[in-house]
């Protein structure tokens, strides 16, 4: 990060003086994720062990995927693409290359 001040514009104690400890002051951004409760976000089907759907269907917990995506199976996988990310990976894992 470079720092672009003028002596005037430099705050006490910047750190181009060698002391102290400059604010950089930004935009306060407020990140707001809408979340979907019918499983259906994304339209693909994800790639996670039969084990770990078994387990979230008695438990309600989620799931991982193996591109990450963690959610609480209720649909119907076969209705929807297979995610290209969970296929690359799997057959990346079955050449051997993980």
């Amino acid at each position: 990060m470079t720092w672009d001040w003028t002596d005037e514009d430099a705050p006490a104690g910047s750190p181009e003086e060698g002391r102290g400890t400059a604010l950089l002051e930004r935009p306060e951004t407020r990140e707001e994720t809408q979340r979907s409760d019918t499983g259906d976000a994304d339209r693909y089907s994800h790639y996670v062990s039969a084990d770990k759907i078994a387990e979230s269907k008695l438990t309600g917990r989620p799931v991982v995927a193996l591109c990450g995506k963690v959610w609480v199976p209720k649909h119907d996988p076969s209705r929807y693409p297979v995610c290209p990310d969970c296929k690359r990976i799997y057959e990346q894992m079955k050449q051997g290359g993980f």
